[in-house]
């Protein structure tokens, strides 16, 4: 398939130029919207004919034609349930509101907009926007990541992926570490029971070994909202006596790399720690495959 020229809002490392070519869909030109130096390295590294434009609230001086696919995924911290839910409130979600100016602008043949799980509120507001509904993908149906994200599309008739039973030990480098986890601040009496309301219990550090140990928790920019554990399922206070770590190790970046089903080495050039945020805020390239096979 081919179509003319793409359109990269909140561009990032350009996970969507990876799932356009594994998709098998030709297109003239890439122009990219990203303002971070270390994803736009990456970018210009893996796709040196990418246009960069920065700052998406600088649109309105862009001068461009012949867009037939708008993608991006807006700042989701004002709309995570794992933070303080400000929703529309939060300066990084109004961003939103540039990304909708910009596609009633261009008016491309297909859009794609991603996002984190929010209220239902929240949801129903960017549907009636956007003018459709989301489909509800979890990225541990294409990799060994459990990553929920509503993907708001036009692109016809997408349905779910079909599970690959793809487990944290198909992209680990080594074994030795081989079940999924994550190191949470947690208030634990001398029982080890959760006492979150009351203050006078100090917060620990507390490694949290999963039931399934065969999916990661969603990979973020901290590094320790997903690590792998040589530990049992369980729960684990003072895990995590700085820099000692009992029983648990990070993620390398190339693991990273393997759970968003990058390219091996597709983020190297940057600093390590570089790498692992921009990974953290990519995409789920084989999800964003999937949902470009169906154009049509």
């Amino acid at each position: 398939m081919k179509i003319r020229n793409v359109l990269g809002l909140f561009d990032g490392i350009s996970c969507g130029q990876v799932a356009l070519q594994r998709a098998g869909i030709k297109h003239d030109q890439y122009y990219a919207s990203e303002i971070d130096k270390n994803p736009i390295k990456v970018t210009q590294k893996n796709w040196p004919k990418t246009v960069q434009l920065g700052d998406i609230t600088k649109w309105r001086d862009w001068d461009l034609e012949n867009i037939d696919l708008i993608i991006g995924g807006s700042p989701c911290q004002g709309f995570s349930t794992a933070g303080r839910q400000l929703n529309f409130d939060d300066p990084r979600s109004k961003l939103f509101f540039e990304f909708l100016d910009i596609v009633n602008h261009y008016k491309p043949k297909y859009g794609l907009l991603e996002n984190v799980v929010m209220s239902n509120d929240v949801r129903d507001a960017i549907s009636a926007a956007l003018g459709v509904e989301p489909v509800f993908i979890n990225s541990n149906l294409v990799s060994a990541q459990n990553r929920k994200r509503y993907y708001w599309t036009n692109i016809p008739d997408v349905v779910l992926p079909t599970d690959r039973g793809i487990k944290l030990s198909d992209i680990l480098e080594s074994d030795d570490y081989p079940n999924a986890a994550n190191v949470v601040g947690r208030r634990l009496n001398a029982d080890g029971v959760r006492k979150d309301y009351d203050k006078s219990v100090p917060i620990t550090q507390c490694l949290q070994v999963r039931k399934d140990s065969t999916k990661v928790p969603c990979l973020t920019t901290v590094s320790k909202d997903a690590v792998v554990s040589s530990l049992p399922h369980g729960r684990y206070p003072e895990a995590y006596e700085n820099p000692i770590k009992k029983g648990w190790r990070d993620l390398s970046n190339l693991e990273c790399e393997r759970l968003q089903t990058l390219p091996d080495g597709y983020t190297e050039g940057i600093a390590e720690t570089q790498r692992r945020r921009a990974i953290g805020n990519g995409w789920t390239v084989d999800v964003i495959t999937h949902i470009f096979g169906f154009m049509k």
